[in-house]
């Protein structure tokens, strides 16, 4: 149905702009008012844009489109702001950001106030003291989003640390790269972790100097901690995930968001919110394809079922470069911590487990986004991409090298070769470029971390994202950064990485949608596609770069629906105090709702 309306829409458009007769149809709204943006380069600006039944029927001029005007339709002044297509998510992971709707904001300023251990050991009695209910039913506390490298500290908390907040629930505290995690000493006696367990195949129980653990995890011993506090939660729990996290997109101007390294359940909880009409966006799952092959060959499709589908496979190789998890092919400049002399961190996974699902995926012709970051862990995705092409040819599946922070140049010919989709996260430069340039590859490789420039001079196109829950879905914080690559403490990482805002806002748009396969109906403001919009308060490409961060998004539209708007007044700098869904009031329903679940069970 949707593809057929399409098609008339294009029709209609491609006539009203070529001069031919106008069909009858009138449209339902028309934007005018305001700069509109394109990101379609034949005609990257436009007056106005008709809509109808959720998909642009025409855009041009006011006087061109008026024609399309009938007694019903609707004008929508931009009032000066800017609209441009709704933007696309490269990679985050909707379900579970929405875990911040469930856990004390553990993050450091801008967007929390966490600096210290006393601050972390604070924010969490604090939260605890407003959630009491829910803490004494659920049993469990969960912090997300501490930074080691922005602890006055320099290091982990430790579980005695966590024991001082509570020593009979359990608590986990999750590191921001979301492959860490600190647990008190009930949550590792939960978990079964004691002095005799032994580190999982690509994880690391850490220990004190007496051998016993300390309570942080890294990587599978983390994820292997987690799955069960969390399970406990059941469906409805977690379908209270997939709608925060949805709504917090949509907050950001994302009309298309990604379910990365997803899961049959957090799929099902999605489908579960779109069909109580709870869900804003579309958004794409990528399962596990170390996990859930019989689900993928079952589900992936190019066709939405609702606003769900399943887009292909996700491979995870290594961890976090700023956790010092990640693989490289070189040692770490001067990692803070207890590590042996040459370190250079640990793949997740064997190189015969990474030939096997990338020659799976190849085989099925499915797609697949590859989490690789380091050095070591990208020349492993290569020689696996490579041998899958001298077996099957060249890829139809738009393969996707996701993070890729620490690549060489050399390597960034290597995907160009072999066809792969580069989705970066130039956001690194700001949150923890100054990390990078002190502490895991030193100030000389640290000016080409995220190599967005290095890939623009080759032209290919590239997507820009956020990772969240690792990051706010902060889409105007994304294009600052990969336009000034600006670090927390003001220095410009790379100056020679930075890219253009138009290129910034392409990443953020029509090649994502690309990278989706889906560049034939988002991305772009033209006539045929999706009525996915997003308003700003400013033109970014007519503001000072430095101020691009603080530009708000005002209105975000699906398929020519509403599904967010600023409340009157709301500033940014407020987020920090509206950790995901925009203010307690909201969080506390959420919290209800896990709480009613918690009794079901």
């Amino acid at each position: 149905m949707r593809i057929a309306t399409r098609g008339a829409a294009f029709l209609l458009g491609t006539m009203l702009t070529s001069g031919g007769a106008l069909a009858q149809e009138m449209a339902d709204t028309i934007y005018s008012g305001g700069p509109i943006l394109t990101i379609n380069d034949a005609a990257p600006t436009a007056e106005a844009v008709a809509v109808k039944d959720g998909t642009i029927l025409a855009v041009g001029t006011m006087a061109e489109v008026s024609a399309l005007r009938g007694e019903a339709t609707e004008m929508f002044d931009l009032g000066g702001r800017t609209m441009l297509p709704g933007f696309v998510d490269s990679h985050g992971h909707v379900v579970m950001g929405g875990i911040q709707a469930l856990s004390a904001n553990m993050l450091a300023p801008p967007d929390g106030d966490v600096t210290d251990i006393a601050s972390l050991q604070q924010g969490l009695r604090d939260w605890i003291a407003d959630n009491q209910a829910v803490v004494d039913s659920v049993n469990l506390i969960i912090g997300f989003g501490y930074d080691n490298a922005q602890l006055a500290e320099l290091r982990h908390p430790t579980k005695v640390e966590l024991d001082a907040v509570s020593s009979e629930v359990p608590i986990l505290i999750i590191h921001q790269s979301g492959h860490l995690a600190v647990a008190n000493s009930k949550a590792l006696e939960i978990a079964g972790i004691t002095d005799a367990s032994e580190n999982p195949p690509g994880g690391v129980i850490r220990r004190g100097d007496d051998g016993s653990p300390n309570g942080v995890l890294e990587e599978y011993a983390f994820f292997g901690t987690l799955v069960p506090l969390l399970s406990q939660l059941g469906p409805e729990g977690f379908e209270a995930f997939a709608k925060a996290g949805a709504e917090m997109w949509a907050r950001f101007g994302y009309t298309t968001g990604q379910e990365g390294r997803s899961s049959a359940g957090n799929v099902a909880a999605l489908k579960a919110v779109d069909a109580k009409g709870e869900l804003p966006i579309d958004v794409v799952a990528f399962p596990d394809v170390l996990e859930a092959r019989d689900f993928i060959e079952a589900n992936v499709s190019q066709e939405y079922d609702g606003h769900v589908r399943v887009g292909g496979c996700k491979l995870t190789i290594d961890g976090s470069p700023q956790g010092f998890t990640a693989l490289r092919d070189r040692p770490y400049y001067d990692p803070v911590g207890d590590y042996p002399p040459g370190y250079k961190g640990y793949a997740a996974i064997t190189m015969e487990q990474v030939n096997d699902a990338v020659d799976w995926c190849f085989g099925h012709d499915f797609q697949i986004l590859t989490h690789s970051n380091g050095e070591g862990a990208s020349d492993m995705l290569i020689a696996a991409i490579g041998a899958a092409e001298q077996k099957y040819g060249p890829p139809t599946n738009r393969p996707v090298l996701v993070h890729g922070q620490f690549l060489r140049e050399d390597q960034v010919d290597s995907i160009q070769k072999l066809g792969v989709f580069p989705s970066l996260f130039p956001m690194h430069t700001y949150y923890w470029g100054d990390w990078h340039r002190d502490h895991t590859v030193g100030p000389v490789n640290a000016e080409n971390i995220s190599p967005t420039g290095w890939v623009r001079e080759r032209g290919m196109m590239f997507g820009s994202h956020h990772d969240a829950p690792v990051a706010f879905p902060d889409s105007m914080r994304i294009l600052s950064a990969t336009v000034t690559r600006r670090t927390r403490s003001g220095d410009i990482l790379g100056p020679a990485q930075r890219v253009s805002v138009m290129e910034g806002l392409k990443a953020l748009t029509i090649w994502p949608a690309w990278q989706h396969f889906e560049e034939d109906r988002k991305g772009s403001i033209e006539a045929g596609k999706l009525a996915d919009f997003v308003i700003l308060s400013e033109d970014p490409t007519t503001v000072d770069p430095e101020t691009l961060a603080q530009i708000q998004i005002r209105v975000t539209i699906k398929d020519g629906a509403v599904v967010y708007e600023a409340p009157e007044g709301e500033r940014k700098t407020e987020l920090r105090d509206r950790p995901f869904l925009g203010g307690p009031e909201v969080n506390h329903e959420l919290l209800d709702s896990m709480y009613a679940a918690m009794k079901a069970e």
